[in-house]
């Protein structure tokens, strides 16, 4: 799939400003649902690989195809993110359909914390 180059992250005056990315693919989900809303954004829906799922949280951070979102929910095999207008113009995000790939990158502070905790796989 197609990946979405997007600037590193910064030091703002009140400290970190996004979540750190790396720009690496941990792994491929599929697009599986899909809803637009009344303002002009959408719910989406992706696979989540087996192996990533110990480091996908409610309200965490992943990058799916080079974009930063938060997750709003996570299942099983699944999970969700919430996109705005302007994320669904500005990123290849907003040309996704049903069955389309995405590239996963997870959080890599999780990955961070398995590792000190000596739980690496």
């Amino acid at each position: 799939p197609a990946a979405e180059a997007r600037p590193g992250l910064r030091m703002a005056r009140s400290g970190l400003v996004g979540h750190l990315v790396q720009g690496h693919v941990d792994g491929v989900g599929t697009v599986i649902a899909m809803t637009d809303d009344a303002n002009g954004g959408r719910t989406m829906e992706f696979t989540l690989p087996p192996a990533l799922a110990r480091y996908v949280v409610e309200k965490g951070s992943i990058t799916a195809d080079g974009v930063s979102l938060t997750v709003t929910f996570v299942a099983r095999e699944r999970f969700g993110v919430a996109l705005v207008p302007f994320t669904l113009t500005a990123t290849t995000l907003g040309r996704k359909r049903l069955g389309d790939p995405v590239n996963l990158e997870v959080d890599v502070m999780a990955k961070y914390v398995e590792r000190l905790m000596g739980r690496t796989p």
